[in-house]
């Protein structure tokens, strides 16, 4: 099993991008602890439908998401099922995974604005996107790791 693992950026203002359906995502890198491939998941009964299920990492049970269901898109084929990856998120004491259908490059925002989320999205208490960030002609959507994992707090566990 093949793994990126991420040192941390102290500054906030690098991140990692990682496309799910056509859209371009990314995740603060202080975040992101590492990237695996694709692998055996568990499926836990009478979870919330976004959750894949579960699958073991170094001796922990870690909570695997389906970040198309996640975020609200529509199902669709992977384009190349050997570029999906599951990106390994840390906050606050909590690692959970993401399934993406491939990871980009390694972005850095400094001296590029961050816009809000656009006008007209679905309110939601919840949404993970935190701002919009002009990249090569189109925008990448950043993410709060907190809201996309559901996370409130530091014992807090995947809802």
């Amino acid at each position: 099993m093949s793994a990126l693992v991420f040192a941390t950026d102290q500054g906030g203002q690098h991140w990692l991008s990682f496309r799910i359906g056509t859209q371009l995502y990314a995740a603060p890198l202080v975040d992101v602890s590492e990237v695996i491939r694709d692998g055996d998941i568990t499926p836990v009964p009478g979870a919330a439908a976004d959750l894949l299920g579960v699958r073991h990492l170094r001796g922990r049970i870690v909570p695997v998401l389906d970040g198309c269901k996640r975020l609200g898109l529509p199902a669709l084929p992977a384009p190349d099922p050997a570029m999906v990856r599951i990106v390994m998120l840390a906050h606050a004491g909590q690692l959970v995974g993401v399934r993406v259908d491939a990871v980009g490059e390694l972005l850095c925002s400094d001296g590029i604005d961050i816009a809000p989320p656009p006008p007209g999205r679905a309110s939601r208490s919840d949404d993970p996107v935190s701002g919009v960030l002009s990249w090569q002609g189109g925008f990448v959507a950043l993410l709060d790791v907190r809201r996309l994992c559901r996370l409130s707090g530091e014992g807090d566990h995947v809802a």
